[in-house]
C-alpha cells in the first residue's frame, strides 16, 4: 500500500525567497566546480609533489602554526577581556579587532609595512635594539597571517564566553579558586568548543592568506612564497598545476569546515551523552552509612566563625550571628535576598557588605580568600567535571593534595547518598542528584559562611526529606554562619534558627522560626505559610483593610497603628446563604479556584467587600455546598479568628 506523507502547513518555501537562495546557492557553487572539473586528475599527483610545491607547503604550515599560536597568546586574552571586562572604549576595541576582517588585504599589508618596515614607526628599533627585520622574512609572513587571521579567534572566543553563564567562575571562586585557576579549570574547558572552532578557522585563514603577505613580506621561495603566493606564480606559467594546488586548499579548507559542524551548531562531537535519570528516579535504596571515618568538619576542630554583616546599597542591614546559627532568609521576588548573599560573596555592585568571620575583616579581600562557600539555585556544577572532580575542587583550589581531597571528597559525597555516582558528569544526573553533588562540594570545602540559594528546590519529597536531614546534622556542628534562601516554609522551619524577612532590600522581621510563624510582620511570609494575610490601618474594632472593607478583630492595636490581619484558610467559613448568629466578619464572594491540599480544598474567593481570601474544607463539605468556579458564597471568619499584628 502506497503511503504518502502529511504536509506540513507551511513546510514549502515561497517561491520569491526559494529562487534568490537556489541562484545564491549556484552562484557559490559554480567556482568550485570549475576547479574541480578543470583539474588534470592524471597529473594531481605530480602537481601537488612537485618540489616548489612542496616546499610552498611547508612553509605555508610553518607561517599559519605560528600564526595560530601568536593568535591563542594574545587573542584569548583579549577575547576574555572583550567578553567580561567592562571599559571605556570597547567598542572601539571590538571594532579595531573586527578591522582586519574587513580591511582589503594590501591596504593591510602596506599598514604593517608602514609599522614595522625598515622606515616605520616600529622597524629602525626593533632593527637597531634586537636585530629584527621583518618584511622579506619569514617572521613577516607570520606577521601578516597573524593580522588579517586572529580576528576570527577572537570573535569566536567572545562569543562562547559570553554565552558562559558567570555563575560558574562566580561558584569556584567561593570554593577558593583564584581568578587564574578559574579561567583555566573552569572557564576555558567551558568554552573549548569555541576555542577549537576559533582555532581553526584562524589557522585555515592563515593558510590561505595572500594579499598581506605578498605586501609585507614579499614573495620570496623558500622564505616567504607561501602556497596561496606559489599559485599565483604558476598561473601564470602552469595553469593546470594552480589549478592541482588550488583544489588542495580548496580541500583543507572544506576538511575544516566540516569539522567544525557540530561545534557551530552546539551539536557535541563524538558520542552523545548518556540520558539523565528523571528527577524521581533518584538512586534507590539506603544511602552510606556515616562512619568513624567522616570528613573533618569546619568548627569540630575548636574553630568558631560569628558573623558581623553591615550591608549598604540596594539591601540595607546590619547582621549579627553566633557561630553556629543558621538563618533562613525569606520574601518576594525582588526583595533583595540573592543580592545579600552576593554582597556577602563579594560578586555585586548593587550592595556591599562590610563583613567580619570570627573576628577576621574579610571585606578587602577577593571572592576566592573570604571562605564564603556558594551553592546557587541550579547548583552550577561545571559540566566538564565528574561529580568527584566537583566535589574536590574546593579543597584542591586550598592546596589538599589531590589523593586527599579525593577521598574526602568522596566520603562526603557518600554522605548525601550519591557516592556511587561520583564518576558521572553532571549532564549524566538528575536534578535531585545533581543539587546533592553541588552540597557535598560547597560542605567539602570546609567554609566559614556557608550560603544556600533555594538548595533543595530541585529534590523529590523523598529525596528532600533525608538532604534536610543531613544537612540538619552537619548544621548542629558547623563551627559558621550558613545564610539559607528559601520560598519552602517546611525548611525555614525545620533548618533555621532565625527567619530574616526582606522586603524592598530591608529587614522587615529577624525572629525565630516560631516567632515569624504565630505573627509574621509581611504579608507575603503570611501566605508563604498558607495565612490569608491583609494590611491595613487598626481601628478601635479592628482594621480598615488598604484593599478595602472592614476586619473585626478580638484585640486590635491602638487606633491608627499599620497592622496586618492574618487568618488561617481553616478559619474561614463557606456558606450558600447569609450566615446568622455570632460571626463578626461576613462578606459575600465567588468562587474562583478549587485546588487540592492533602486530604482538604483550598478554596480562593473573590469579593468586593473585601480582599480575595482563601478557605480550607472538606471535600464533603465542597460537595454539600455544591462549590465550582464562578459559584456565589458568603464567608465568614470570627473576630476571635483574626490575629492583627502592628507594623
Amino acid at each position: 500500500m502506497k503511503h504518502t506523507a502529511a504536509r506540513r502547513p507551511g513546510a514549502r518555501p515561497p517561491l520569491t525567497l526559494a529562487v534568490p537562495a537556489l541562484l545564491a546557492v549556484a552562484f557559490l557553487t559554480l567556482p568550485l566546480v570549475g576547479i574541480l572539473a578543470r583539474t588534470e586528475w592524471s597529473e594531481l599527483a605530480g602537481h601537488l609533489t612537485s618540489p616548489g610545491t612542496v616546499e610552498a607547503l611547508k612553509l605555508s604550515l610553518l607561517v599559519s602554526f605560528w600564526a595560530l599560536g601568536l593568535s591563542l597568546l594574545l587573542g584569548v586574552p583579549l577575547a576574555w577581556l572583550l567578553a567580561r571586562v567592562r571599559f571605556p572604549g570597547k567598542a572601539l576595541v571590538r571594532s579595531l579587532v573586527l578591522l582586519p576582517m574587513v580591511l582589503p588585504p594590501t591596504v593591510g599589508g602596506v599598514a604593517l609595512l608602514l609599522a614595522f618596515g625598515r622606515r616605520g614607526l616600529l622597524g629602525p628599533w626593533l632593527e637597531s635594539t634586537f636585530g629584527i627585520t621583518l618584511p622579506f622574512h619569514t617572521s613577516g609572513a607570520v606577521l601578516a597571517a597573524t593580522f588579517v587571521a586572529m580576528p576570527f579567534l577572537v570573535i569566536s572566543l567572545e562569543g562562547a564566553l559570553g554565552g558562559l553563564r558567570p555563575r560558574y567562575e562566580e561558584t569556584a571562586a567561593s570554593l577558593g579558586a583564584s581568578p587564574v585557576r578559574v579561567f583555566f579549570t573552569v572557564t576555558l574547558p567551558m568554552v573549548a568548543p569555541g576555542v577549537v572552532a576559533g582555532a581553526a578557522l584562524t589557522w585555515a585563514r592563515a593558510l590561505g592568506e595572500f594579499g598581506a603577505t605578498i605586501t609585507f613580506a614579499g614573495n620570496l621561495p623558500g622564505t616567504t612564497q607561501t602556497l596561496p603566493l606559489h599559485v599565483y606564480l604558476l598561473l601564470q606559467d602552469e595553469p593546470e598545476a594552480a589549478t592541482s594546488v588550488s583544489l588542495l586548499l580548496l580541500a583543507i579548507a572544506m576538511a575544516v569546515l566540516v569539522a567544525l559542524r557540530g561545534r557551530w551548531t552546539g551539536t557535541p562531537a563524538g558520542r552523545a551523552p548518556r540520558p539523565a535519570p528523571e528527577c524521581g528516579t533518584d538512586a534507590p535504596g539506603e544511602p552510606p552509612a556515616e562512619t568513624a571515618d567522616v570528613p573533618t568538619e569546619s568548627g569540630e576542630s575548636g574553630e568558631r566563625w560569628a558573623l558581623h554583616a553591615e550591608v549598604t546599597g540596594f539591601t540595607r542591614l546590619t547582621l549579627d550571628a553566633e557561630p553556629g546559627t543558621t538563618i533562613a532568609v525569606v520574601g518576594p521576588n525582588g526583595a533583595g535576598k540573592t543580592t545579600l548573599l552576593r554582597a556577602l560573596l563579594g560578586l555585586t555592585p548593587r550592595a556591599h557588605a562590610e563583613l567580619t568571620l570570627g573576628g577576621t575583616d574579610v571585606t578587602a579581600l577577593p571572592p576566592h580568600r573570604r571562605r564564603v562557600a556558594w551553592v546557587p539555585q541550579d547548583g552550577a556544577l561545571f559540566p566538564h567535571m565528574s561529580a568527584l572532580a566537583n566535589t574536590a575542587y574546593g579543597l584542591r583550589a586550598q592546596g589538599v593534595a589531590r589523593a586527599s581531597a579525593r577521598r574526602e571528597a568522596q566520603r562526603w559525597l557518600d554522605r548525601l547518598g550519591v557516592g556511587h555516582l561520583s564518576h558521572r558528569r553532571p549532564g549524566q544526573l538528575s536534578g535531585g542528584q545533581a543539587q546533592r553533588v553541588a552540597l557535598a562540594r560547597a560542605l567539602a570545602a570546609r567554609p566559614r559562611l556557608l550560603v544556600l540559594d533555594e538548595p533543595l528546590a530541585a529534590l523529590d519529597q523523598t529525596t528532600r526529606g533525608h538532604v534536610r536531614h543531613t544537612l540538619r546534622t552537619h548544621l548542629a556542628r558547623f563551627g559558621g554562619v550558613c545564610l539559607i534562601v528559601t520560598h519552602d516554609p517546611v525548611e525555614a522551619v525545620s533548618l533555621a534558627d532565625r527567619v530574616l524577612v526582606l522586603e524592598e532590600g530591608r529587614a522587615l522581621q529577624d525572629a525565630g522560626p516560631a516567632e515569624v510563624s504565630r505573627h509574621p510582620r509581611s504579608p507575603w511570609v503570611a501566605r508563604m505559610l498558607g495565612r490569608n494575610a491583609w494590611p491595613g490601618t487598626a481601628t478601635a474594632e479592628g482594621l480598615a483593610l488598604t484593599g478595602g472593607g472592614t476586619l473585626v478583630a478580638a484585640d486590635p492595636p491602638p487606633a491608627g497603628t499599620p497592622a496586618l490581619a492574618i487568618v488561617a484558610p481553616e478559619a474561614v467559613s463557606v456558606h450558600r446563604e447569609k450566615p446568622v448568629g455570632s460571626p463578626r466578619n461576613v462578606w459575600p464572594g465567588t468562587v474562583r479556584e478549587m485546588t487540592a491540599s492533602g486530604s482538604r480544598l483550598r478554596v480562593l474567593i473573590t469579593s468586593d467587600a473585601a480582599p480575595d481570601l482563601i478557605a480550607e474544607i472538606t471535600p464533603q463539605a465542597a460537595a454539600e455546598l455544591g462549590l465550582a468556579d464562578g459559584v456565589s458564597v458568603w464567608t465568614s471568619v470570627k473576630a476571635t479568628e483574626a490575629t492583627v499584628v502592628a507594623l
